[in-house]
């Protein structure tokens, strides 16, 4: 069977007992991600950084694809805000060279107490989702790394 798209666990999580995210229901749009281990977020603070919460995961797509981090529809309620509303990653960050494409959900609390997620808790889900180019496009790039790396040359 050829491989379209997919989750798989990333390199140093193989021992951890990480879950391969699910569609809870047939017509749910995305896969529920669980953290992959117990993580404390602070209440947010002006000029603060969001805390990272590991998944253990990395995932796969076509070319021509890529795929959205969303918040759940309760996260709010339960004090998280995704600092960056949604987080998207291409295809091409599957397998890189500095984190092997494994990615994290990157929260704020907004509430006025520490938030402690546990591993295992569903933090938030992944959509796949097709892109268009312009005609004339020349992207030539190549990633070389995580966030922010693609070498442009």
């Amino acid at each position: 069977m050829l491989r379209q798209r997919g989750f798989e666990i990333a390199k140093g999580w193989e021992d951890k007992e990480i879950h391969l995210p699910v569609r809870k229901t047939k017509n749910s749009a995305g896969y529920d991600v669980e953290a992959a281990e117990d993580i404390v977020i602070p209440p947010f603070q002006l000029g603060g950084k969001p805390t990272l919460i590991p998944t253990g995961l990395k995932a796969y797509c076509g070319e021509d694809e890529y795929y959205i981090l969303v918040n759940r529809s309760s996260g709010p309620k339960k004090g998280l805000v995704m600092s960056n509303s949604i987080g998207i990653i291409d295809a091409d960050y599957y397998g890189n060279e500095t984190n092997d494409g494994h990615f994290y959900f990157q929260y704020y609390n907004i509430l006025d107490h520490d938030l402690e997620i546990k591993k295992g808790d569903v933090i938030g889900q992944v959509i796949f989702q097709k892109f268009l180019v312009v005609d004339d496009d020349q992207a030539e790039g190549v990633r070389k790394g995580g966030f922010g790396t693609t070498d442009s040359k």
